[in-house]
């Protein structure tokens, strides 16, 4: 029968059992996950099954790494998303939140584009760093996937987004989220993109400030392609600045929303 052992396709005898597969392609492995939950104990292997095998501490081949990120995922998941190209319009904390979930994913290619530099008043609620002030947004970004997942390939832009280039930035993309800040630039990306791409998804964020209750944060459908999360009320303003938890917390739809939309659900 075949099976997927690290993602590769290998046949063994019908019955076999882990602690054999274990034993013929990788004896030392202490992590063992079935089907993308871990096992604890012996068990026989169904036609199709994955098998992934890690051994703790060691730094896997380049060959093996995509295997052993992808290790927890559902079965299928990763086909489908390797495949894709997301486009993020701002990579503050939305979308810096955003990039590094799709790239633990394992996305295929990422389009990131954004004007501005890491700033210190960046750090409450942005996926950057200390020694990254003062670096181009997008480049920082670029370097922290890289460290993450190497085989995302990466197209960084610093550009401000504008109706006239928005066509040119995104082109290819299989769907795109807007991640900006300023209600203007969400309006205006939202109309641009879905003049240049009516058919293409849109994933936009609405509404995520200051420390409200998490489960206000819902993502809704807004006609053929355009899906809107956050509670649409809290905006910024003094008084209900923006945080790292709700921020990340409608990030994380964001992302959630795109897997979906990779694997032919509804996000909604």
């Amino acid at each position: 029968m075949q099976i997927h052992v690290n993602e590769k396709c290998v046949r063994v005898k019908q019955g076999a059992r882990l602690n054999f597969v274990r034993s013929q392609f990788k004896p030392d492995a202490d992590i063992v996950i079935v089907n993308g939950f871990p096992a604890t104990n012996d068990q026989e292997l169904a036609e199709n099954d994955r098998v992934t095998l890690i051994r703790r501490g060691e730094i896997p081949s380049e060959e093996e790494f995509e295997a052993l990120l992808v290790a927890r995922h559902s079965p299928g998941v990763h086909e489908r998303v390797r495949s894709a190209c997301i486009g993020i319009a701002g990579v503050g904390g939305l979308g810096s939140f955003i990039a590094l979930a799709l790239a633990r994913t394992g996305i295929g290619r990422l389009i990131l584009v954004d004007h501005d530099v890491v700033e210190p008043s960046n750090l409450n609620r942005q996926q950057y760093f200390v020694d990254q002030i003062g670096q181009p947004k997008v480049d920082a970004l670029s370097d922290t996937i890289s460290r993450v997942n190497p085989h995302v390939a990466v197209s960084a832009h610093r550009a401000r987004v504008a109706p006239s280039n928005v066509a040119r930035l995104f082109e290819g993309v299989t769907v795109m989220v807007e991640a900006f800040d300023d209600a203007r630039e969400k309006a205006m990306l939202a109309e641009s993109f879905r003049l240049a791409y009516p058919d293409v998804p849109l994933v936009a964020a609405s509404g995520l400030a200051g420390f409200g209750p998490s489960n206000e944060i819902t993502t809704t459908r807004r006609g053929k392609s355009l899906f809107l999360v956050g509670d649409e009320l809290s905006a910024a303003e003094p008084g209900q600045g923006l945080m790292a938890p709700r921020v990340g917390v409608a990030a994380h739809h964001q992302a959630n929303a795109v897997l979906r939309l990779l694997l032919d659900e509804s996000p909604v």
